[in-house]
């Protein structure tokens, strides 16, 4: 049975994730902040646990509780937007954006990569990060919400040392732009759904071939530029 870990699946594009492995049969272990968002997810049928990713022993305890598994799977769907202003960045709102984003993201990804590396005669799996277009420096053509920007810029960097050091151990490690979704951070009049971003993830997740470079795909699975 393939396994996938979905990192911060309490709602939106992470829950439907988890939803969507499940109805297909996959072994999912999935987690969330809160008691309540935990105790759904074990009600789906989820291996749930709680997570603050801003907690550095939670996420030391999650790399103790999931050692020796071996996934086909791992998404880092956690995130926040911060400020919808552009004006002067305040301490607090930095400090979340970039603790949430980027911090987590440089303390998580060690403890994920070795457990979708290749094993004797299993093939490496997929690692993966809910990045945005916004982060991407090259095909940039505005600055607002410049914040968010940085910080998916930043996680897409960790996310390409991460390849460097695991790729040649099978990690493929895949930034992902969801595309516009109507959650509450899209807002009610963005493009997709959640269950077609979701699909749309999984697929190119499923199809995308090995590489022992960071890459970085459109929900639909097209290429995006660094």
């Amino acid at each position: 049975m393939p396994a996938a870990l979905i990192i911060g699946a309490s709602r939106g594009i992470g829950h439907e994730l988890a939803r969507q492995y499940l109805h297909e049969g996959w072994r999912v272990i999935a987690t969330a902040r809160k008691p309540d968002d935990v105790a759904e997810l074990a009600d789906m049928g989820a291996e749930a646990h709680a997570l603050d990713v801003t907690d550095v022993e939670a996420v030391a305890g999650l790399g103790w509780k999931l050692d020796g598994e071996q996934l086909d799977v791992a998404i880092l769907n956690a995130g926040v937007y911060g400020p919808r202003h552009d004006g002067f960045p305040v301490q607090a709102d930095f400090d979340q954006v970039m603790h949430t984003n980027v911090l987590a993201a440089m303390r998580l990804l060690p403890v994920l990569a070795p457990l979708v590396c290749a094993h004797g005669k299993r093939a490496g799996g997929k690692l993966a990060v809910l990045s945005s277009r916004m982060g991407s420096l090259s095909e940039r053509g505005h600055a607002g919400g410049s914040l968010y920007r940085a910080s998916k810029a930043a996680l897409n960097s960790v996310l390409i040392d991460t390849a460097l050091t695991f790729g040649t151990k099978g990690v493929t490690c895949v930034a992902l732009h969801p595309g516009w979704v109507r959650t509450e951070m899209g807002g009610g009049g963005a493009d997709l759904t959640v269950e077609e971003s979701a699909a749309g993830i999984r697929h190119t997740l499923d199809t995308a071939p090995g590489s022992t470079q960071a890459v970085f795909r459109n929900y639909d699975g097209t290429p995006i530029g660094w």
